[in-house]
């Protein structure tokens, strides 16, 4: 018998739930930044992994957005987070990641503007399970930041929330109680048949993975210059005859003063994004990759229906 089922990656915004997917699939398949809310949509990555007695379990891990207030104004913002509890409603489990290190420096009282806003959508995700009657695994993330005497004392304090089933230490940035937690997850999915391919990491078209890959290193780049805003599509992919890929995408900032930002000098900031990302391209793809980007202005994308249905989000919400 073999072990398959879902498993919804929730938490708040930058809490390290893209790193922690990665880690458990064992490569990479969610983008990961500086930025917060990097991830916009739901992304289904799959982790083969095993069960103590050798059972075969393939664990699809719903990576979603991150969970936080949204602006009424914000339709972007609306969606990602009603795309995040899709997530969880249409899971077997739930995996709440909390970044432990936000949540005692805000405790202590040291806490930055950031460290707030994460507790204060912390505190939000665990009314929403209650709400939903869900009990979750909870994975205190980061704990190589953390000092062992606050260890105990941040375990009591989560679990008179009364809202998990279990609880795990990790830091998904270097491995630590990734083996402890994938074992729990793979013991948690239902007897059944296998849901994908072994060999598949991860269920996202290529072209919209090829976009993520590009904004990942827009971001990266540019994360101290370019806002948040700004999106990556994939408007032509086309498979050459010598076995080459072209692909051409589009880079969509909301003001014209941010275009010459992502160009850069003599286009030199594009280049370098370009070559970054068709580097990974090609090693995500098994060869050759010809990328042209381009960079528009579309100052209402985000009140665009056809962008939401392009990343596999809900328009209203």
């Amino acid at each position: 018998m073999t072990r398959a089922g879902f498993a919804a990656i929730v938490g708040a915004p930058n809490a390290g739930k893209s790193t922690l997917t990665n880690a458990l699939v064992g490569e990479k398949v969610s983008i990961v930044t500086h930025k917060v809310q990097t991830t916009r949509f739901q992304i289904r990555a799959i982790a083969m992994l095993e069960t103590p007695d050798g059972q075969a379990s393939q664990v699809v891990l719903v990576d979603t957005p991150g969970i936080f207030s949204p602006n009424e104004s914000d339709r972007l913002a609306k969606s990602m987070v009603h795309a995040a509890w899709t997530g969880v409603n249409d899971s077997n489990l739930i995996v709440h990641v909390v970044d432990a290190p936000a949540w005692l420096r805000q405790s202590a009282g040291e806490g930055s503007s950031q460290d707030r806003l994460s507790v204060d959508d912390t505190k939000s995700v665990v009314n929403g399970l209650k709400k939903r009657h869900s009990k979750a695994m909870l994975v205190l993330n980061k704990v190589d930041e953390i000092p062992h005497e606050k260890v105990l004392p941040l375990i009591a304090e989560f679990n008179e929330m009364d809202a998990y089933s279990e609880l795990f230490m990790t830091s998904a940035k270097n491995g630590e109680g990734i083996k402890a937690l994938s074992t729990a997850l793979a013991e948690a999915m239902p007897e059944g048949p296998l849901l994908y391919p072994t060999d598949q990491a991860a269920d996202i078209p290529s072209r919209l993975m090829a976009a993520e890959i590009t904004r990942e290193k827009l971001f990266l780049r540019l994360h101290d210059e370019l806002p948040y805003a700004s999106m990556v599509e994939t408007e032509n992919w086309k498979e050459l005859k010598s076995g080459d890929v072209r692909i051409e995408q589009v880079i969509y900032v909301r003001r014209a003063s941010q275009k010459p930002i992502v160009l850069g000098k003599q286009g030199r900031t594009i280049k370098d994004i370009g070559a970054s990302a068709r580097h990974e391209m090609q090693n995500w793809l098994g060869r050759k990759v010809h990328l042209f980007l381009f960079v528009k202005v579309r100052e209402k994308w985000k009140d665009d229906q056809a962008r939401y249905t392009g990343m596999g989000l809900e328009f209203d919400v």
